[in-house]
Formats: structure tokens, sequence, C-alpha cells
């Protein structure tokens, strides 16, 4: 079943430039301008992603606080159309997951929309993804032998960087080996989602038995060995490597040698803002380590950026400082913790075993 949101706005252009960036990447949307009526469509069906436009701040923050209460934290998005006039943080406190600014733009939604198909990805994926870095080829309708670069693999589905711009709801025929096996994996997937920088979402139809088996076994070796390497103690004291390298493992098999502080995978929401800068970025924190974090997001600012990281889960509401130490373009950036008093040390402290609690319950 493919991801489906509710867009509430009477702005012509809003709604146009919306929906088109929602179709994009693969969310069905539903449209409506009136609230009363927004407010019944929640109660007959579910929804991944709900966006209110707040020109009714009122009516609209009791909308918000309707979709939370029926869906809960974890199974919908809730996006707040805003401009200067609204009173931001209350709406934020009532339930909203982050904010989108007026005057909407093609750039500025298709920022923010990428944000929360990444925080839906991540919190509807049963099965976590091993990352990797593979080049394949691909065929889909008349297309064949068109270039794409495997970014994740599980049994259920992959993401990939694909050279060519995909076209909507189309299957997706790959074949390639896993790293360690020589065999060949040929399957065909349905595309769920795909972002303006290229990366496309890959869901798996039916596997032919031979490439399933290849699967399953490459799988449970790389979780295996993953959870011994977390496990184990790097022996290399040179003070210079001790730095974060956050991030980079998802780039390079060697960064994990890099990384003196134990790295948690997590998939933790957050509100990323620069220095001196009011206006927040929506993101996805996708691992955590006392040295720093990785940040997921399509336009990442550049090294060297002083930021303030804002957590907000069911139970923890957290401040961190940082900055930024790697940046990747159309993917994230590495942000190393700035430790000013006790006080933040035992809010990233909470935030790891936060992650380590989450990742309990997943598995």
């Amino acid at each position: 079943m493919g991801l489906t949101s509710l867009l509430v706005s009477a702005e012509a252009d809003a709604v146009q430039i919306l929906s088109r960036n929602l179709e994009e990447i693969g969310v069905e949307v539903e449209t409506t301008g009136d609230l009363q009526r927004a407010s019944h469509r929640i109660a007959e069906r579910r929804y991944d992603a709900v966006l209110v436009d707040c020109s009714q701040e009122t009516e609209a923050i009791d909308l918000i606080a309707r979709t939370r209460e029926t869906f809960g934290a974890r199974e919908c998005i809730v996006i707040a159309i805003v401009d200067g006039e609204n009173r931001v943080r209350d709406i934020l406190a009532k339930g909203a997951d982050f904010a989108l600014y007026k005057p909407i733009s093609v750039e500025r939604a298709a920022h923010s929309l990428a944000a929360m198909r990444g925080l839906l990805r991540s919190e509807r994926r049963i099965q976590p993804r091993i990352p990797l870095h593979s080049t394949t080829a691909i065929a889909y309708g008349a297309t064949e032998n068109s270039g794409a670069t495997l970014l994740d693999l599980n049994e259920s589905g992959l993401g990939m960087q694909a050279s060519d711009r995909l076209p909507p709801k189309c299957r997706v025929y790959f074949q390639f080996a896993v790293p360690g096996n020589s065999a060949t994996v040929r399957l065909a997937g349905e595309m769920m989602w795909q972002d303006s920088t290229g990366r496309v979402g890959i869901r798996f139809g039916n596997l032919p038995q031979a490439s399933k088996r290849i699967l399953r076994d490459w799988f449970q070796a790389s979780t295996c060995a993953q959870e011994e390497s977390e496990k184990a103690t790097p022996a290399n004291n040179d003070d210079s490597k001790e730095r974060l390298s956050a991030g980079l493992g998802l780039l390079s098999a060697a960064a994990g040698d890099r990384r003196k502080p134990e790295r948690r995978g997590c998939c933790l929401g957050a509100q990323v803002y620069r220095a001196e800068n009011n206006v927040p970025i929506r993101c996805n924190l996708t691992d955590i380590s006392s040295g720093g974090c990785y940040v997921e997001t399509t336009e990442p600012f550049s090294v060297g950026t002083p930021v303030e990281i804002v957590v907000h889960t069911q139970e923890l509401k957290l401040c961190l400082s940082g900055r930024v130490r790697s940046a990747n373009r159309g993917f994230g950036m590495g942000v190393e913790f700035v430790i000013r008093n006790a006080q933040q040390k035992s809010h990233i402290e909470q935030l790891i075993n936060h992650a380590k609690a989450e990742s309990k319950l997943l598995g």
C-alpha cells in the first residue's frame, strides 16, 4: 500500500505546488479547503501525512491536535503551513512536527517534503537496511541499462541513486551481486518514492527463490557483522582520529575504524537551526554517538556552520549545540557536538539511551 496525505488549504497556488511535489515523491494526496471536512476525513481514513494551512489559526490548531490524538506520535507526520503572523511555537506544541513557511515556492516545498518523506520512510520501515555503495544497471519501461548506485538494501527493498529521473509508479528491474557473494541477484520492484536529488526507494515484488535466499543470507551475515563491530573497542589511540566523522560510515567502509565513540543507529525527528537564525529545518537524525550525530537532509549546511538541534520525542525535548563537520549534498551532514556544560552532556546521554531503547523495541 502506498503513502497517503491530506492537504488542507484554500490557497490555490499553495495547493498546486504542494500537490505536485507530493505526487513526485510518491505520496498520494487528497485536498480540501474546509477544516470541518478535513476533520471528518481524518476520523474516517488513515493518512501518513497531514498538511494544514494555519490561516484560520484557532481552527487549524484544533485540527492539528485532533490529528495527533487520532493517529499518535509515530503514525502520521503533521506539517503546519504558516506565515509571520502565526504563533508557531503554540502550533508546534499542539502536535505539528514542523512548519512550512509562506510564501510556498517550488524549492521550499521540495526541500520540506523531501525531509518529510525521509521521516515517513524511516518510521514505516520495520526491517533496517544495510548501507552499501555498489553500481548497477537497471531497466524500466522502454529504458534498459540505465546507471544507478545502490545505497542501502534489505530483504524487502532498497534505496538507490538513479542517473535519470524515473517515471511515476514504474516497475524497475535489477541485476547485481551483493558484497561477498559472486552469485547474481535478479529481481523486480515497485518505485515507492523519488526525491528531487535522484534518490529512489524500491519495494521488491515476488522474489525468485534463488535471489531471495542470497539476500536473506547476506542480510543475516551483514547484521551479525555490524553487531560484532559495535561491540568491538577501537585499538587506535591517535587523538586526531578520535574526532567525530559522523555519517561517513554510509560512504566508506573504513569510517567505522576512525570513529572512537560508539555510533548508535536511530530514527529521531529534529529541528535544526543555523546559529542566530530562528527558522528551523525539519530533519531526521539517523545515527548518534557521544561525539556527534548524522542529520539526514537534502540541503546540508556548509562545513563549519554552527548549529542548534532540537529533538522532541514523546518523553523528551532536548537542545544540543554543534558544528557541521561533513556535508554530503542530497544526503545529509555530520555534526560534531559542542558540549558547553553538564546539562548538555546529560542531554546527549539521554538521546543515546533513547536510541538504544528504540532499537530494542524495533528489534
